[in-house]
């Protein structure tokens, strides 16, 4: 059975908000509330990648710490523009 449009944004906000550190947990669950529902499959996809890299290296790439692998480095700068204040004092 395939998963509908609705139930996979529902379960990616899911993983986004239940993850290994509180950190991420804040991060993902803000940028899922607030770009999931516009985003095409394509992106979902690759939003669903990222989920299951370990929160420690996300977390790293969020805050400028580590280098983004290639695919995510796009992604991973949308979610950073929103992370400010989580990753490092506003």
């Amino acid at each position: 059975m395939t998963e509908t449009p609705d139930a996979r944004v529902k379960r990616l906000h899911m993983r986004s908000m239940r993850r290994g550190i509180k950190e991420m947990d804040l991060i993902l669950s803000a940028f899922a509330g607030a770009h999931l529902a516009q985003m095409s499959d394509a992106m979902l996809t690759l939003y669903d990648a990222l989920l299951a890299e370990n929160d420690h290296d996300i977390y790293g790439w969020v805050n400028g710490q580590f280098a983004v692998p290639a695919p995510y480095a796009d992604l991973v700068a949308q979610i950073a523009a929103g992370a400010h204040g989580v990753t490092r004092p506003a």
